[in-house]
């Protein structure tokens, strides 16, 4: 048997509803105070017309209209009763008042089979009263708040126009965290000027924080996506897929046992993606990191001497 290098999304949700879990995207009509004025209109800088949202049903439909269409599309991959993580990933799905996110949060799990609910959001978007009513939530379902934390550099995350800073990130989750709220955040790997050991430093403070999971993301150039003009105007270095990799398994060793591994790689809508191309093909990706734990025998957490 194949030794486990990491805690795998799918693992996890095994462990804690004992059968195969699906996450089914939703497009829950919410904005950004990055792009509606209140903090800037751009966005930041690597997000999608979309919101991140690509591969989300039309934002037109109701959240049970969303949920039945792709729950339609898996039909012939999964068996009909299959259970479901209701995921909110467009844009920030906290930023409303409270009454609108209870409609829809509500909403989306009453639809059958749903076990639970994802939201993504930012964490300057998380009043108390909504972690309250998570906090509510939890005692009734599996809830989960994703948040784009990106880089802990300052430098960086004023280029990509985040629109908060590290204090405001370390306040939301240490809320969270007390109200016993799992959290997830979200890494980019390649911003611009980031050194590899940049990076790393990065995965070094996350692994030090009261988290649950996290996402990987390499830096995708999408043409719908403020950063496409930089880098056409401008041509930036990218990171080759080899050089993804090799950061990839040295963050694993970095990060603890427990956290839940969401994503090692990104996916890119292939209609707007620029660059970097390799990342298309995610399934080569994947084995490529597999095969590259295997033969240099990393595993999540090696360089915590813990095992």
């Amino acid at each position: 048997m194949q030794p486990v290098r990491f805690y795998s999304l799918n693992q996890f949700l095994r462990k804690r509803h004992g059968e195969k879990v699906i996450k089914l995207s939703i497009d829950g009509g919410f904005t950004c105070p990055n792009r509606d004025g209140f903090i800037s209109s751009d966005g930041c800088i690597f997000c999608s017309e979309s919101g991140s949202g690509d591969f989300s049903p039309a934002a037109s439909l109701s959240i049970t209209s969303q949920l039945t269409t792709s729950r339609e599309q898996l039909l012939s991959k999964w068996p009909s009763s299959a259970k479901y993580i209701a995921y909110f990933q467009s844009y920030s799905n906290t930023y409303a008042p409270l009454n609108v996110l209870k409609a829809k949060y509500e909403e989306a799990l009453s639809f059958p089979q749903v076990v639970g609910i994802a939201i993504a959001t930012r964490p300057d978007c998380l009043s108390d009263a909504a972690i309250a009513y998570l906090e509510e939530l939890t005692h009734r379902t599996h809830v989960w708040v994703e948040l784009g934390l990106q880089t802990i550099h300052p430098i960086s995350s004023d280029y990509i126009n985040r629109g908060y800073d590290l204090d405001c990130f370390e306040t939301t989750l240490h809320k969270l965290a007390a109200k016993n709220i799992e959290t997830v955040i979200h890494l980019i790997l390649g911003l611009p000027g980031e050194t590899p050991e940049d990076m790393l430093r990065t995965a070094t403070y996350v692994s030090q924080l009261p988290l649950q999971g996290i996402k990987c993301h390499m830096l995708h150039v999408l043409a719908n996506a403020p950063l496409a003009s930089l880098y056409v105007k401008d041509p930036f270095p990218l990171l080759t897929e080899d050089e993804y990799i090799f950061i990839v398994g040295e963050m694993l060793k970095l990060l603890p046992p427990h956290f839940v591994i969401h994503r090692l790689t990104g996916d890119g809508d292939a209609k707007h993606l620029l660059a970097p191309l390799w990342t298309k093909n995610k399934r080569h990706v994947l084995n490529a990191i597999s095969h590259y734990l295997k033969i240099n025998d990393i595993y999540q957490g090696k360089s915590l001497n813990l095992y």
